[in-house]
């Protein structure tokens, strides 16, 4: 049986790109509204990235059977993004907007390393990697207009 994911993440993991579209649609169409969403896509962005690591921490608090031995990791991972994702609101706009993408990718592909091991359901990072591109889209476009 293939793996498959909850019907509300199938339907709220998707609208979670909603904001980061219309803000930059917002920073595109209406010049004097860039630099609120911009801003507002810097925070988002972050928002989204600390959000990540929730999931880890989530498996790690209740570890499968024979998976005890990665709790650290998971841990580790759950509160990286949200460390990397405050960083980034401390930077300059673009730098910020290009870091938060390059947070989403990098958390993907380790979770992607992770999935490799059994560890992450590879139904989760079919969904995760949609959403990682699509958003770290947003935060580039994003920060070639900031």
């Amino acid at each position: 049986m293939p793996e498959t994911l909850p019907g509300p993440a199938r339907i709220l993991g998707p609208a979670g790109l909603l904001p980061f579209g219309a803000l930059v649609l917002l920073a595109l169409l209406v010049p004097e509204w860039r630099a609120i969403g911009l801003s507002l896509l810097h925070a988002y962005g972050a928002t989204i990235a600390a959000f990540l690591g929730a999931v880890h921490w989530g498996l790690a608090m209740r570890p499968a059977p024979g998976e005890e031995g990665a709790v650290w990791g998971r841990m580790g991972l759950g509160v990286t993004p949200a460390l990397l994702a405050w960083v980034a609101l401390m930077m300059p706009l673009r730098a910020g907007l290009v870091g938060l993408a390059a947070i989403l990718l990098t958390t993907a592909l380790v979770e992607t390393l992770a999935a490799r091991h059994g560890l992450v359901p590879m139904a989760y990072m079919r969904l995760r990697w949609g959403l990682s591109l699509g958003a770290s889209a947003c935060l580039l476009l994003g920060a070639t207009l900031a």
